[in-house]
């Protein structure tokens, strides 16, 4: 199948304004925008035939040119990168079968996940949208549960049927943890990691589809596709080595730059 990663990338983001552009340093200390290393990493995905950064703005548009990548503007109207992939396919080829949306936020994303997602598709021609999601260790849930007490958002859980399809995203932990429940190395949430592969059609049912209270309220723009009906296929993927974390606010630079030294990332 014909596939092509998009990244969306807003500068006005309400929690961390201009981030796709905040330097972040690697292994060697070299450091580079937060949308450079999103792009290198989408590069490494084998079998893709395009990866663009789609945005509104042009100093992302300068500086995703100025490293050699690709950029295709889209309108201030996007809501959310889903939007912004879907108003983008009128700039792709006719042909593309398959759209990954990966998040500009989402460096440490390996590129074996995409794999995962775009094998998940080509294997289940009924299947519109799939997302990745991973046994989270249970001593990064006690940290994210004390972030939850500081008021922070630091990730994002789902919970799955027995078809390993999405019942429920939230920014909160999910599924409620009683005494005992992080006894073991790995817990029992699924983190989810941001990032989706689309089908044209799925796409076209969200723009179609008005925002609804749940994602809003959540700030989850994949739970328009549950509302209105359209299953999401959850991938399963190994634990990296490393803590997979997304810029969500300034106080994630810090730790994000520790997992990219401890991922040998330059």
């Amino acid at each position: 199948m014909t596939a092509v990663i998009l990244i969306p990338a807003r500068f006005a983001s309400s929690r961390y304004p201009g981030k796709p552009l905040v330097d972040l340093k690697g292994a060697t200390g070299a450091a580079k925008p937060l949308i450079q290393r999103s792009y290198e990493t989408a590069m490494q995905v084998p079998g893709i035939t395009a990866v663009h950064v789609v945005t509104d703005d042009d100093r992302i548009t300068a500086a995703v040119r100025g490293f050699g990548g690709s950029a295709l503007m889209t309108s201030d109207a996007c809501r959310n990168g889903t939007e912004r992939c879907a108003e983008a396919l009128d700039q792709l080829d006719a042909d593309v079968d398959l759209v990954v949306n990966f998040q500009g936020d989402a460096l440490l994303t390996p590129p074996g996940f995409v794999t995962a997602l775009v094998d998940q598709l080509a294997n289940s021609p009924g299947s519109l949208v799939a997302t990745p999601a991973m046994r989270q260790r249970s001593d990064e849930v006690r940290k994210l549960q004390a972030e939850e007490v500081a008021g922070r958002v630091g990730g994002t859980s789902v919970v799955i049927d027995n078809d390993s399809r999405a019942l429920y995203f939230s920014k909160k932990l999910i599924p409620y943890l009683p005494a005992g429940s992080l006894d073991h190395k790995l817990s029992p949430v699924r983190l989810h990691i941001g990032v989706y592969a689309y089908r044209r059609a799925a796409l076209a049912t969200y723009v179609a589809t008005p925002p609804t209270e749940l994602e809003e309220l959540e700030g989850l723009e994949q739970l328009r596709f549950l509302v209105a009906g359209v299953p999401i296929d959850v991938v399963d993927v190994a634990t990296p080595a490393f803590t997979l974390r997304e810029l969500n606010n300034p106080e994630d630079v810090s730790p994000i730059e520790d997992s990219l030294a401890m991922a040998g990332l330059e």
